[in-house]
Formats: structure tokens, sequence, C-alpha cells
């Protein structure tokens, strides 16, 4: 059996769109999420856990014993999904013993499905097991920050046209039109598109967490593999080109000796250096700063760490070459 996830990782993510819709905002006519102030594009933490969920829900088997059931689906019934742990946690411990009936509940369904014990949710809405209780706000190990553009987006809105109908009413109501000559025989849509642009996402994983929901180290590299492929298997008409160009994924390894384990293994899991930090050594720029980007090649992605510089304490992973390139530092 794979352990808990143990150490820190802090992870720099880069991906980006070409004549596509990475996140519509339904508050703007579906059009991509945009930042006001700067005008650079959104994409929210929501819209990435869901790609996430989407790959493992498509690729690992969905048995209720796996472990990789997705709670957070389309259709989902909250209380209906966290009802099924009443019975395995009665079956071990009785549920006068209110706050061990509940840990129980809640492991059972946190090794069930592996989005609640990677990113949590709230379940205490209303059921029987932790209606009001603290159990039912599941914090995940693994969160998300929005992901936003290196540079001001331009939305364009594309009119589309359908020549199909939906029913035979429409049907007769083209058909007349046509007759008519006015030309108003086919219906007209509109999609909005960025033509291209660069983003970049944080990522934090926390074994304080990954302890409480039982995240292990496979569930982990589940999640870079997903992560990788997060676009892959999601093509679609708004989003025909979205590719994931580079996953830093920096992990807190300690600093002791391997003789000092207790302390090398609290530091870890605390942290050896500074997240932000170490995400200011990968660089993004562009290759023509009074060029608008049209492509991945108007950008220059590089990273300043090396095996000589980086934090003593820290592996560096190159999640998006394969096999994944590591950097390290020497004990």
């Amino acid at each position: 059996m794979s352990k808990i996830v143990t150490n820190r990782h802090d992870i720099r993510i880069l991906f980006d769109v070409t004549n596509g819709n990475p996140n519509g905002d339904p508050d703007a006519g579906n059009m991509p999420r945009i930042d006001p102030n700067t005008n650079r594009g959104i994409v929210t933490d929501v819209c990435l856990k869901r790609k996430i969920r989407n790959y493992v829900e498509t690729f690992c088997p969905q048995e209720e014993d796996g472990g990789y059931q997705i709670m957070i689906h389309q259709g989902a019934v909250i209380n209906d999904l966290v009802n099924l742990a009443e019975v395995p946690a009665t079956e071990k411990v009785k549920p006068e013993k209110k706050d061990e009936w509940q840990q129980e509940a809640l492991k059972y369904l946190c090794n069930r499905f592996y989005d609640l014990r990677t990113f949590g949710a709230v379940i205490s809405t209303g059921n029987k097991i932790f209606k009001g209780s603290a159990y039912g706000q599941v914090r995940g190990p693994v969160q998300f920050t929005f992901a936003q553009s290196f540079d001001p987006i331009t939305p364009l809105e594309i009119t589309v046209t359908r020549c199909a109908v939906a029913d035979v009413k429409e049907k007769k109501a083209v058909e007349e039109a046509a007759e008519r000559g006015t030309g108003e025989n086919r219906t007209i849509g509109r999609k909005h598109i960025v033509p291209y642009a660069l983003y970049a996402a944080k990522c934090y994983v926390s074994p304080a967490f990954a302890e409480r929901t039982w995240f292990t180290q496979d569930d982990l590299d589940l999640f870079f593999q997903a992560l990788n492929e997060m676009f892959t298997h999601d093509r679609s008409a708004a989003r025909g080109e979205m590719i994931v160009r580079g996953i830093y994924d920096f992990e807190h390894v300690g600093t002791q000796h391997p003789n000092n384990a207790d302390q090398n293994e609290r530091e870890a899991r605390l942290g050896c250096y500074h997240a932000h930090k170490l995400f200011e050594g990968i660089k993004v720029e562009l290759v023509d700063a009074e060029k608008l980007p049209e492509g991945f090649s108007d950008y220059k992605v590089s990273c300043q760490w090396t095996e000589e510089n980086i934090p003593k304490g820290v592996n560096l992973h190159f999640r998006h070459e394969q096999p994944t390139k590591t950097l390290s530092f020497t004990r």
C-alpha cells in the first residue's frame, strides 16, 4: 500500500490556448474570463480541478472499492453519496460514539472518492452523518490558485451559422424566410475565443492535510499524470488547442543527514524555502517586447535553478518532461 504524502510540494504550471476559450464567464455571455484592471485572462481553480476530475473519471477504474470514483460530477446528489458511508462506518464503530463514527465515515468516503481526498469538499449538506459537524468541511491537500495570462488578451467574438434546424416548427419558419427571399434561412450564433495567451497557475500540496484525507504518493503520481494530460482529452470547439507547457514541481525533502530522520521529515513537511522565491526562478519573458504574442515561440521560458544554486532541501522535478528530469541539492 502506498504511503501518505509526507513532503510539501509547490508547483508552477504553464499552459496556453490558441483560438479557444479556456474558461468562459457565465456572467458575461460566456466570454473568456478577464481581469478588468489589467485585461489579463483568468482561468479559475475550479476549472482546473474539473480537468483533473474528468481525466481520473475517464481513465481510472470506477469500481466502488477501487478508490478512484469522483464525487463532484454532473448530476451528483451529494447527500446520497455521503450516506453510502453509514453502513460501513456502523460496522466498525457504533453511532453512539459520534466522533469516532464520523471519522470512520469520512475515511470510507475519502478512500472511495479520489477528488474528495485530493481537493476536499463541503459534505455537511444536511445529511445524517455530517450535519453540523466539523468533519463535513474537508480540506484537501491539493489546492490551485487562479491562472492568469502573462500579457493582456483581446477576446474575439466570432459569428457562426447553423444550417440544420431543431424542430419542424423552426424548419417551416426557415422555408418561409427562403421563399420571401429575406436570406433568413440560417440560425446565427456566436462564440468567443482568445487568439493566443500563455497562462500560469500555482498549486500547493500540503502533507498536513494529506494525513487528514489519506492522500497517498500513488494519488500524487496520478495527479501529475492528469495534470500533464488535462487538455489532451478535453478537446472541443471552444478548446481545440490547449497545451500544458510546463510543470515545475518543487519538492521539499529536508536538509538534514539521513541519520537525523525525524528532523528531516519535519523540514520536508514544513518546507525548506519560500514558495514565491522558488517560483521566481522560473522566468517567462517575451522575445520581442514590442510585439503581441501569437504563439508559444514568442516567449522565452528559462529556469534559473541549477544543481549548484537550488536551495538546500529542495528538489525540482520537471514533470512536463518525459521521463521526468530532476534537479536536486547535494547533501
